[in-house]
């Protein structure tokens, strides 16, 4: 059972705007692509990955560099760096021995910028 089909007679709504229901509706995503966006914001809840994120929106990284930078193990900069891989925010790219990290694509940018602009708009 998809999320928005409830029984009228289960709320206590009195005015339904059917028009604007339909029009939603439509457009709804399934609730397999909603919970794959949830995962995805879940990987933006947890701080120390969130600071990977807004360095690599700065510069190409190290794992050395990346440990320095946030005053942390390689192991555990390493774990974090793999689940951000394995969600495709990241990539890597190999020189010699060095594996570099960077943002997957643009879109991770943007939505560290847009996070950041509205954490820090005023109310």
């Amino acid at each position: 059972m998809k999320f928005y089909d409830i029984e009228l007679d289960r709320t206590d709504c009195t005015v339904i705007h059917q028009d604007v229901v339909d029009h939603v509706k439509e457009r709804m995503p399934d609730d397999e692509v909603l919970l794959d966006l949830a995962d995805t914001f879940k990987l933006f809840s947890d701080s120390t990955r969130l600071k990977i994120l807004y360095a690599l929106t700065e510069a190409e990284m190290c794992v050395c560099d990346i440990s320095v930078l946030l005053g942390m193990s390689k192991s555990s900069v390493s774990h974090q760096l793999q689940v951000l891989k394995q969600s495709n925010l990241i990539k890597y790219r190999k020189a010699g021995r060095v594996v570099y990290y960077s943002l997957a694509d643009d879109h991770v940018k943007t939505i560290c910028r847009m996070g950041m602009e509205h954490v820090l708009e005023d109310d």
